[in-house]
């Protein structure tokens, strides 16, 4: 009886493990036989998803903007079950687009530049010096990928910022946006090297974003490689080019997804790069013509991401971003409709509880956050109970549209969506034989019935039994 104890412990130890990246040697790279997905080196598809917040790296200096707790984050992430975070940078130490220009909002820290001076900068802080780096900067941005990976968590490390090379609008029709290129090192009344980012004079730096001044992109390069070399041992990391940039800066991103890999070539470990889409123009075929590894997308005309999201094709891995879709929003529908589409949902997410502001300070909570949150995780659940490798999306097999299906004679599965309940009609003329139905309800979280039934027809008529969205998951049968 103590063998079989101590044996059911190994077993449970080693399961456990298996979905830990700290315990799975490998990094990530796009799954060769289903590229919708990465996978490591146990060939396992890994689905990734999970919620973001925009101060989880850098936090503001202002005592205002309150204090980021990140043990209390990882411990979030863990609590619903989510396995992926979007790690954010600023590039801009002072100014943001969001706030009228008056409004000196101190942002950015620990920098990965030194202020050291001499002189003052915009800010009437000490100016940067570009020749040195802030190990300040490095160091935390290693404990925290150190800190995700234990938890058992895939961190996108942002490189780049768009909201701090210029005004970036938000739909508001404002004109007294702040300029967070005031605030920005290459600035040139911000460091001490005479590196000047703005090469047109008119205010504004969206040429570092591009490749027009050779100086600016030295240096850049430079700043990747001390972020590959802080982080290339780890299993847990894909790089981001930069969050929302203009849509000139395309060639550059492009550049600079080119650099990461070539750079990594010569070392021990080669993560995957992401691009993101650009604001307030540009268009997703830009994304899926890039040498990165995944993208993460916009609504475009024919391509509702947010409503009806297109089934991935696999031509890249889909890091499905509310931040690009909303801004901030989304449902718990999003969530299944993305999962069943091919796609890995994360959320954008104010995430209050986290962040130490004082009283009626902040945005505010809404129930559909919570609801995202929790359905991230229940897809997860799915995505780890099914064989993710062998499963397509098959929208024609269910009436609903939403379907992931693998039709494997003996191994056959397919989850499908049920966005308005009721009834849906099921094609499984491909896998006969017995099948285990299994209604899943999202908003209880639970499964609420299993039973049996014949495969074999094009037309299966099952209706949940319950209102609301609904699950089916449908496998063969093992007797």
């Amino acid at each position: 009886m103590r063998n079989m104890f101590i044996l059911s412990l190994l077993l449970l130890l080693a399961s456990c493990s298996a979905k830990t990246p700290g315990h799975q040697p490998g990094t990530l790279r796009v799954h060769p036989d289903n590229p919708r997905y990465f996978t490591d080196n146990s060939g396992r598809a890994i689905y990734l998803t999970g919620s973001h917040t925009w101060y989880n790296f850098q936090e503001p200096s202002n005592p205002e903007a309150g204090l980021f707790d990140y043990q209390r984050y990882l411990d979030f992430l863990e609590e619903y079950n989510h396995n992926f975070t979007r790690l954010w940078i600023w590039e801009q130490a002072s100014w943001a687009s969001w706030t009228p220009d008056t409004v000196l909002t101190r942002f950015g820290h620990p920098m990965p530049y030194p202020r050291t001076g001499p002189g003052m900068a915009r800010d009437s802080l000490p100016r940067f010096d570009l020749g040195r780096f802030n190990q300040a900067h490095f160091s935390r941005l290693r404990a925290r990928v150190e800190a995700a990976e234990k938890r058992g968590i895939y961190v996108q490390v942002m490189l780049f910022q768009g909201f701090s090379v210029r005004r970036q609008g938000s739909g508001t029709g404002r004109d007294d946006r702040g300029n967070p290129w005031w605030g920005h090192p290459y600035n040139v009344e911000n460091n001490i090297n005479g590196i000047d980012g703005d090469l047109d004079g008119d205010d504004l730096g969206d040429e570092v974003h591009m490749l027009s001044v050779p100086e600016v992109t030295k240096l850049q390069k430079a700043y990747i490689r001390k972020v590959i070399d802080t982080l290339n041992d780890m299993d847990n990391v894909i790089f981001e080019i930069a969050n929302e940039s203009h849509p000139k800066s395309m060639p550059w991103q492009y550049a600079m997804t080119d650099y990461i890999h070539e750079y990594e070539q010569t070392l021990p470990k080669q993560h995957p790069v992401l691009i993101t889409m650009t604001i307030p123009s540009g268009s997703n075929e830009e994304l899926f013509a890039s040498p990165a590894d995944a993208i993460s997308p916009k609504v475009m005309e024919n391509e509702d991401y947010k409503e009806n999201p297109p089934p991935a094709d696999g031509s890249k891995v889909i890091i499905s971003d509310t931040d690009h879709l909303w801004g901030l929003g989304g449902s718990g529908a999003w969530v299944w409709k993305s999962f069943t589409r091919g796609h890995n949902p994360i959320f954008m997410d104010p995430l209050m509880r986290c962040y130490n502001y004082p009283p009626g300070v902040g945005p505010a909570e809404k129930p559909e956050y919570e609801e995202i949150r929790r359905q991230m995780g229940q897809t997860l659940r799915y995505a780890e109970k099914m064989d993710l490798a062998a499963m397509v999306p098959s929208g024609k097999l269910s009436s609903s549209g939403y379907c992931l299906a693998n039709q494997t004679p003996g191994d056959a599965e397919y989850l499908v969506y049920l966005p308005e309940g009721g009834s849906v009609v099921v094609d499984l003329s491909a896998t006969v034989g017995k099948l285990i139905v299994e209604w899943f309800e999202p908003e209880a979280g639970m499964v609420t019935e299993t039973w049996t039934i014949n495969g074999g027809s094009a037309a299966t008529s099952l209706t949940a039994p319950f209102d609301g969205d609904a699950v089916l998951y449908i496998q063969t049968s093992a007797n």
